[in-house]
């Protein structure tokens, strides 16, 4: 495979359609969870017992927005929840808060930009649905979305870092809205 986006093939060039994003649907639910399961619980980021609950993408989808990234083929990449309002967000404290949980990348397509994508996307949906703010929260293990978050203007707020079973601490992140 050769950069950006193009695949060599003796001296043809051969374009690869560009990732999206899109709204989930019922169908990517299988692929979310298995995604999610993946990365999080294999990948160990989160504990075994937080399986259920990372492999509910119905249950997501009734409390937030799916968001999914899709390769050229039309396969899931990548997937988030979008929390516009209600508790799922779990950190957010005001209506003028949104939060996302549950980004996920698939190992295979690291590297690409899905990540900062995705939280770009969430960004402007919330911008759009009038929020001033979006807070999250992840885990202590969890240096590489760290990294993301800081790097596209999220701050610290440890004020509000929390423990939602013990032994299991959150630090909570947040991004002003313009």
């Amino acid at each position: 495979m050769g950069g950006r986006g193009s695949v060599y093939y003796a001296r043809c060039v051969v374009s690869v359609p560009a990732l999206r994003i899109d709204s989930a649907v019922p169908a990517d639910h299988d692929r979310i969870a298995e995604l999610t399961v993946g990365v999080y619980v294999d990948g160990e980021l989160a504990s075994p017992a937080y399986t259920a609950e990372l492999a509910d993408v119905a249950g997501r989808a009734e409390r937030a927005e799916l968001l999914v990234v899709r390769d050229g083929t039309g396969h899931v990449v990548g997937s988030v929840a979008l929390v516009l309002e209600g508790d799922f967000g779990e950190v957010t404290e005001s209506d003028d808060e949104a939060g996302f949980r549950m980004l996920v990348v698939d190992p295979a397509a690291q590297g690409r930009g899905i990540g900062a994508a995705l939280v770009q996307e969430c960004l402007e949906r919330a911008r759009a649905a009038g929020k001033r703010r979006v807070v999250i929260s992840t885990g202590t293990r969890m240096t590489a979305a760290h990294r993301l978050y800081e790097r596209l203007g999220f701050s610290r707020l440890p004020e509000r870092d929390w423990t939602p079973v013990p032994g299991i601490d959150l630090l909570v992140y947040a991004r002003e809205l313009c």
